[in-house]
């Protein structure tokens, strides 16, 4: 008996205590990144953005978070009310399950798996399910055309991200995320005698695909210019345009949640993780924790000046730009990457 506990129930109890401390942390920074994403549009307009619930309006989020608690759910009544509720609740689920194998430190993670970018990849395949399910059940057609719309559109920028992973897999040759941190120690940098920076970091190497990335990011969260689904516009909210309440609470949930794990996978892949931006000491007495989380609310922010100063793109320069262009650049960067390492023999 004692060893079945040992074996099963304590790392079970320890799983399940690190989901939770893991899900109110990453709960309470999206409120804070929801309430900088409003900040900084509004600064790039000369306004003040939320500045009355709290100090500095920093308990805005959780004002709208009881707004959308208390406010009665409406189900159209022909709608399937199991799928149209399920719909959000999907959503969510998928993009917190994706945050189990991210590290935010050395040795900071729910599941070091060997595949880990493949699990990820994986989950945000399958985030697509949610918005269907959504446009689907509303039995409307306005929710419908947005749900396609939105499933076109993830499914072209996913196919750019997965050759954006294979370029980075080729030059660390390892499907685990920490690894892949700790391959970026050494680069450029310290192959020109310099000691271990930020010119390490994958971003330099392969700054093509980082660009790539980081744009395909925004096109699969349906960040702006590409929240063509939501393009108010033309079709109101598109999928979620007969969604309020809680269920649309969980939705906007979800798409900051697949936003923030977008962030935490650029800051992986291409900006060093948790490594500080040159090895000196006392740059290393800081927690990794701190650089990972400056570094993805940077991106953050990158992404936050996006959505301010880009117009929207029109559905078929969308679709043009993932298909024509970023396609065959992906292509060519893996042929080229595989052809470098093999020639310089660090394949």
């Amino acid at each position: 008996m004692d060893a079945f506990v040992s074996t099963y129930v304590w790392p079970a109890i320890i799983m399940v205590a690190q989901s939770l401390l893991l899900l109110v942390a990453l709960l309470l920074f999206i409120a804070y990144i929801l309430l900088a994403d409003r900040k900084i549009w509004a600064a790039v307009q000369l306004r003040r953005g939320p500045n009355v619930v709290g100090p500095w309006g920093l308990f805005q989020s959780f004002a709208d978070l009881l707004k959308f608690v208390f406010k009665e759910p409406v189900i159209p009544a022909g709608a399937n009310k199991a799928i149209f509720l399920l719909a959000p609740l999907v959503s969510v689920t998928l993009a917190l399950a994706a945050w189990a194998v991210i590290p935010l430190n050395a040795g900071w993670v729910i599941a070091n798996i060997n595949v880990g970018i493949l699990f990820v990849f994986a989950i945000s395949s399958l985030e697509v399910y949610g918005i269907i399910m959504g446009g689907w059940a509303s039995n409307s057609k306005y929710p419908f055309l947005g749900a396609l719309r939105s499933a076109a559109q993830m499914v072209s920028y996913e196919v750019s991200i997965g050759f954006v992973i294979v370029t980075v897999l080729l030059c660390v040759g390892s499907l685990n995320l920490t690894d892949i941190v700790n391959a970026q120690s050494n680069g450029i940098g310290t192959n020109l005698g310099l000691p271990a920076s930020f010119l390490d970091w994958h971003w330099l190497a392969l700054f093509p695909m980082f660009i790539v990335f980081f744009i395909s990011a925004l096109a699969e969260t349906n960040r702006p210019p590409f929240d063509l689904p939501e393009a108010e516009s033309e079709l109101v909210a598109g999928f979620m345009v007969e969604y309020g309440s809680t269920p649309y609470m969980m939705f906007m949930l979800g798409e900051y949640a697949a936003i923030c794990l977008m962030c935490a996978l650029t800051t992986i892949l291409f900006l060093g993780g948790w490594l500080p931006p040159v090895d000196v000491w006392f740059l290393n007495w800081v927690p990794g924790i701190i650089w990972f989380v400056l570094k993805a609310s940077f991106v953050f922010f990158m992404f936050a000046m996006v959505k301010a100063f880009v117009p929207r793109y029109r559905y078929d320069q969308l679709m043009r730009l993932g298909w024509k262009v970023f396609l065959p650049i992906s292509l060519a960067m893996v042929v080229i990457t595989a052809f470098v390492l093999k020639l310089t023999g660090a394949a």
